[in-house]
């Protein structure tokens, strides 16, 4: 994508300047369009996109705290909120310390006017509130940076929480999409970095994820899915959404009272049974993942509740992530070497689902991942979070030259909050344990669903399909075989590249071999008395000595070029390989 310079872009490009200046990349500022830009004078606050270029200030080469990236993406609107909420999946490219801050960023915003909202229903429903609603709190429950949630009761009585969408978010946030993409196409055509970590396919997947956000029908799907995939543990709780009440930009769903995690006091938690609540999240994420192979990505404690029923409610679907069953299996062994510190067991396992970097290293690599969950059997109880262990595997196996698939840093993200807030309701609550507690039901429940009547279904058409052809098939090689026409044909070189050499080498023989007769022959001539003589030597012996001296020369010259131009073309297909071969983010 071709870089714009739309100028109502430029406040943009200065921010996002700033932030890579700010925090460590300069690097991709100094090599790119964007280095004047940040030069700019600016204002000290820019209330319109929340960073300025002063925050790039005479403080710029110092590494800044996580938590300040948090609250400067937080500031620069409801896209840079998501993009924090991304990296923070993204092991590869952001430190732990880092991750753990964007993990828990949490998605707040300014009310936004009851006109406004009152406006957007109204056109969405296609119905006056007064005539929607029995009742309709004016006060927003939470105001987040795409929506925000209003209490509401039904005619018919139920009460129901409204998610409504902020008015002209989408407009911001395309145009927010476009200039990541411009500034993403130019990085990754310009720096190393780009051309390391790829960030135009990061900044498609981001965009795919948000987007998908931005429509509350799909959400309103997720709570479908997620709260049949959990009925059967008691103890977790997901709202129903009302499909009359759902459009793109308005999600009415089931109202669920309760408290936050993180709003309990020390007496609350003391009159709480918190044991068996953070037994049924821990219990209830290992399905998400390993099981269903879909589960709630953003488990932040903002976003789990505690009813006055005594259960856990897991809300706000916009964030989702999907596991494909043959990860599900090498995530579900990794997770179990770890809680069980089986130090090598997990590096093999790792290196085994990774991608191997052109710097690979594979006996540090193992070495190191080993250590470091080995390292984790000598800590308390209260110190060991499986997330935060997962997402220092993926780093240091990037730094090893393995990256670790996104899966993985997905898992380790959602453990990590998971890890948060079961702590927060019991805290001795110990994950190890908990997921070896969980190991065998969840494979019972893997063995089962393998076993699901599409699958039994499938596999029994596959055998019908097989025993009507097997006869056919059967006479076909019987008749092959009597009539000699059986052949093995083996891929195991490159016959015709075998062939070329072998002429290469033969055609080499047979010179040296016409060039060792020509030096004979010549040798013997010289005691021939002949009246034709060269040099005052016999001229046909002469004539043979030449003719072997040239062709000799032509051999030798054959020989060097040959060999300069197949290491010259072997050193030029090993650079063209390498960049094409560099994997991407």
């Amino acid at each position: 994508m071709p870089i714009t310079m739309n100028p109502k872009h430029l406040g943009r490009y200065r921010d996002i300047a700033g932030l890579l200046v700010k925090y460590g990349r300069k690097d991709l500022v100094n090599r790119s369009w964007l280095d004047h830009l940040e030069d700019e004078e600016a204002p000290e606050t820019n209330t319109t996109n929340g960073v300025s270029a002063a925050a790039a200030g005479p403080d710029a080469k110092e590494r800044s705290k996580p938590e300040q990236l948090a609250d400067d993406l937080e500031a620069m609107g409801p896209t840079f909120v998501k993009v924090g909420q991304f990296l923070s999946t993204r092991a590869d490219f952001l430190p732990p310390e880092y991750l753990e801050a964007l993990a828990r960023l949490q998605d707040q915003a300014q009310p936004i006017p009851f006109a406004d909202v009152e406006r957007t229903v109204t056109e969405e429903l296609g119905v006056r509130i007064s005539k929607a609603f029995l009742h309709f709190d004016h006060q927003p429950l939470a105001s987040a940076s795409l929506g925000q949630v209003h209490r509401g009761e039904l005619r018919s009585g139920a009460l129901v929480a409204v998610k409504v969408q902020r008015p002209d978010v989408r407009e911001t946030i395309v145009d927010d999409l476009e200039v990541l993409a411009e500034i993403a196409s130019f990085l990754d055509k310009h720096t190393e970095a780009g051309r390391r970590y790829g960030f135009t396919a990061m900044v498609e997947e981001f965009r795919k994820s948000l987007l998908l956000e931005l429509d509350y029908r799909q959400e309103a799907r997720n709570l479908d899915t997620l709260r049949e995939n959990l009925s059967e543990i008691d103890l977790v709780v997901v709202p129903s959404p009302v499909p009359d009440y759902v459009t793109s930009r308005v999600l009415t769903m089931e109202f669920i009272s309760g408290r936050k995690v993180t709003a309990l006091g020390p007496l609350a938690r003391m009159d709480l049974d918190g044991g068996p609540l953070a037994e049924a999240l821990c219990r209830a994420y290992l399905k998400q993942i390993l099981v269903d192979g879909f589960f709630h990505a953003d488990p932040h404690p903002g976003n789990v509740f505690v009813t006055q029923d005594g259960r856990v409610a897991l809300l706000d679907l916009g964030m989702v992530g999907r596991i494909a069953p043959s990860m599900q299996e090498s995530l579900l062994k990794l997770l179990l070497a770890i809680s069980e510190g089986r130090g090598e067991d997990a590096a093999e396992l790792a290196i085994m689902i990774g991608e191997p970097l052109p710097d690979f290293d594979e006996t540090r690599a193992r070495r190191a991942l080993a250590e470091l969950v080995l390292a984790n059997q000598g800590q308390r109880v209260e110190d060991i979070q499986v997330g935060r262990t997962m997402l220092e595997l993926s780093r240091i196996g990037l730094d090893c030259g393995v990256r670790m698939p996104r899966e993985l840093t997905m898992l380790a993200k959602a453990l990590l909050n998971v890890d948060q807030v079961a702590r927060a309701l019991d805290k001795g609550f110990d994950p190890n344990a908990s997921i070896r507690r969980n190991a065998a039901s969840i494979m019972r429940e893997r063995t089962l669903k393998s076993l699901s009547p599409g699958k039994i279904f499938a596999g029994m058409l596959e055998a019908q399909e097989f025993v009507e052809k097997l006869p056919r098939r059967l006479n076909r090689l019987i008749e092959n075989v009597t009539h000699n026409r059986v052949r093995v044909k083996v891929d195991a070189i490159d016959e015709v590249l075998l062939m070329e050499g072998l002429q290469k080498i033969a055609n080499r023989i047979t010179f040296g071999l016409v060039i060792s007769a020509l030096i004979v022959g010549a040798a013997l001539l010289m005691r021939v008395e002949t009246r034709f003589r060269l040099f005052g030597y016999p001229g046909l012996a002469i004539l043979l000595f030449l003719g072997a001296a040239i062709t000799g020369f032509m051999l030798v010259a054959n020989i060097v070029l040959t060999d300069l131009k197949s290491r010259r073309e072997r050193v030029e297909r090993l650079q063209y390989e390498k960049p094409h071969n560099a994997p991407t983010s």
